[in-house]
C-alpha cells in the first residue's frame, strides 16, 4: 500500500553540531482571519465577543509572547493570514526586525475542506504579494489553517519552492511529494485545551494549565531522549493570556537549559534538513486511498 509504515528500522534522524534533539516555537497569529472565514456570507451575524477576544492577541497577548522570547532569546515563528497582516501593516517588519521569522498561514485562514485546490492557488499568490509588498523578503514556510492538506496544495507549494509545517506522519523532519515538511502535533497545540469562544460553539471548556504543562513536559523530555523533535503551537490571543504565559515560561526554561536540544525556527530546521543527509531518507508520496465502496458491506 502506497505511504504504508515500513517495519524495517528507519536511520536515525541527525542534527546540527551534535545535537541530540530540536524544538521549534511557533505562533499562529490568525486575529480575526478565522471569524471572517466563517462569517464570510452577507447575511451571516457579527456580534463583538468572539471579536474583541481574537482581537487581544494583538494588542496584548502577542506583545506578551515576543517579550518572553527575548527573555529566553529565543527566535520564533510567527505564521500570519494575509488578512491580517494587510489589516495590520506594521505587524510583519515589526517581527524581522525583533529576528523572528514569518510565514505563510492563508489568507482569510481559509478551511481546506471549504475550498478549491484553485482557490488555495489565488489565496497563497496573493499572500506572497502581500509579504513581498510589506517586507522586500519572500517568505520560505507555509503553515495550512487547521493543518489540513490535499496532493493538489502540496504541488502548489513544491511549484513555489515553499516548505510546510502543517501535517505528523514522522516526529522529525521528511521530505513529502517534493516539499520538505517540519511537522506539528495536536498534543503540544494550546487551542485544543485553552481555546474558548463561548456563544455556545465549543464543545469543552478550558483545560487546567497544570496538567497541561507537564504534558509538554513530558513530550518534551522524551522526544529529546528519542533524538526527535518539537513544534511548540501557540495562538497569541489563547496563550499571551497570564496564566498560559506561565506555561510557556516553564516550558522554554526547561528546554532552554537542556544543551543537547538545537532550539530553532521553523525555517532553519527546513532549510537544514534540505541540506543535509536526512534529505530524501525519510521520503513519502502524497498518494490518497482510494474511496471505500460502501456495497462491499451490504448483505445482499
Amino acid at each position: 500500500m502506497s505511504g504504508a509504515p515500513h517495519f524495517s528500522p528507519r536511520p536515525a534522524y541527525v542534527w546540527p553540531d551534535g545535537k541530540n534533539s530540536a524544538f521549534c516555537f511557533s505562533v499562529d497569529v490568525d486575529c480575526d482571519a478565522p471569524y471572517l472565514w466563517v462569517n464570510r456570507a452577507e447575511d451571516a451575524r457579527r456580534t463583538l465577543g468572539q471579536l474583541e477576544q481574537r482581537h487581544f492577541g494583538l494588542r496584548q497577548g502577542l506583545p506578551r509572547i515576543l517579550d518572553l522570547l527575548d527573555r529566553f532569546a529565543v527566535k520564533g515563528s510567527f505564521f500570519v493570514p494575509g488578512a491580517v497582516a494587510e489589516a495590520n501593516p506594521d505587524l510583519l517588519p515589526a517581527l524581522l526586525a525583533r529576528g523572528h521569522e514569518i510565514g505563510l498561514h492563508g489568507y482569510f485562514h481559509e478551511i481546506v475542506a471549504e475550498s478549491s485546490d484553485e482557490e488555495f492557488t489565488a489565496a497563497l499568490d496573493a499572500s506572497l504579494a502581500l509579504f513581498q509588498q510589506q517586507t522586500g523578503q519572500r517568505p520560505k514556510m507555509f503553515r495550512s489553517p487547521a493543518w489540513e492538506m490535499t496532493p493538489g496544495m502540496l504541488a502548489e507549494l513544491a511549484r513555489q519552492g515553499l516548505g510546510d509545517s502543517s501535517l505528523m506522519g514522522f516526529d522529525h523532519p521528511y521530505d513529502i511529494a517534493g516539499v520538505v515538511e517540519v511537522p506539528v502535533q495536536w498534543a503540544v497545540d494550546d487551542a485544543i485545551f485553552f481555546k474558548y469562544s463561548g456563544g455556545g460553539t465549543d464543545r469543552w471548556s478550558p483545560q487546567a494549565s497544570g496538567p497541561v504543562l507537564d504534558s509538554w513536559l513530558e513530550e518534551f523530555s522524551l522526544l529529546h531522549r528519542l533524538g526527535q523533535l518539537m513544534v511548540l503551537t501557540v495562538h497569541d490571543w489563547i496563550s499571551g493570556r497570564a496564566q498560559r504565559l506561565a506555561v510557556l515560561e516553564k516550558l522554554l526554561s526547561r528546554v532552554t537549559a537542556e544543551p543537547g536540544c538545537w532550539v530553532a525556527t521553523i525555517g532553519e530546521v527546513a532549510a537544514f534538513h534540505a541540506a543535509s543527509g536526512n534529505a530524501g531518507r525519510h521520503a513519502v508520496p502524497a498518494i490518497l486511498p482510494p474511496a471505500v465502496e460502501p456495497r462491499r458491506f451490504v448483505k445482499s
